[in-house]
């Protein structure tokens, strides 16, 4: 039988722990072609390079596997992957990550990583955004390997409504294992964001974006508990951001002005 074209992009770079060992499951289960940013590109969310030069160049990285290095966002590495690497062949599934650090509740909109795996969902493909909730530069990624296969693998076999990427994320490394997957809603928090006023060594000023996560979200139902209780999360997300509950409710309140 024919393999499976997969996709593989990620917000980290080409160069990073999480899309190498991404690369390594795709391949058992298909063809694989990597197209992803040459650097960091963690935070630009659905961004993409309009007022710049985008620069495509091939990579010898991972043996055996058709590789590019984009200097654009994720968003761009899948657009410039399906119009112009493949050309006229349709990836079957689109995957993204292996993220380093989480991409739970409000994080979606934010995430490079589930930009690219939404951008693939656009062009009407299949596609999955893995990340992994631990930010420390040794962070253990071995864990999350047979939940990516047995995830991808369901997702081959079964397909995904159209216009639906799903937002996967893993447990840190733990004591014990992990108890098993929950489909799952995104959970209400957010960040409540402070900026550090501070000075460079010729007296400029510059701000530092910290602050912290708020999870006002007390159900059982949701990404954060999930994450919290050991399991990992699986959240189908859209692209579609109408509020479509609200447009009844406008309509019968502002009869006046429609």
């Amino acid at each position: 039988m024919k393999k499976p074209l997969i996709l593989v992009s990620n917000d980290d770079g080409i160069t990073s722990k999480g899309i190498r060992l991404l690369v390594s499951i795709m391949s058992e289960l298909g063809e694989v072609v990597v197209v992803a940013p040459d650097g960091p590109q963690s935070g630009m969310g659905h961004a993409i390079t309009i007022g710049n030069t985008l620069r495509l160049e091939e990579n010898d990285i991972f043996p055996g596997v058709a590789a590019y290095e984009c200097s654009g966002t994720p968003a761009d590495c899948v657009k410039i992957a399906k119009h112009f690497v493949l050309k006229d062949r349709k990836p079957d599934l689109v995957v993204s990550g292996i993220n380093h650090g989480s991409n739970t509740s409000i994080s979606v909109l934010y995430s490079g990583t589930m930009s690219a795996a939404i951008e693939g969902a656009i062009e009407g493909m299949p596609a999955i955004g893995f990340s992994l909730c631990d930010y420390a530069s040794d962070a253990d990624f071995s864990h999350v390997a047979d939940y990516v296969r047995t995830i991808t693998k369901k997702v081959l076999k079964d397909g995904l409504n159209e216009g639906v990427a799903l937002n996967v994320n893993f447990p840190p490394k733990r004591n014990e294992s992990i108890r098993g997957i929950k489909i799952c809603r995104q959970a209400r928090a957010r960040w409540q964001e402070e900026f550090d006023l501070r000075y460079d060594p010729n007296g400029r000023r510059y701000f530092w974006l910290a602050g912290n996560f708020v999870n006002h979200d007390k159900g059982e139902d949701n990404d954060e508990w999930a994450i919290a209780n050991n399991y990992v999360s699986v959240v189908p997300c859209q692209f579609d951001l109408t509020a479509h509950h609200t447009v009844v409710s406008l309509n019968s309140n502002w009869d006046d002005i429609l």
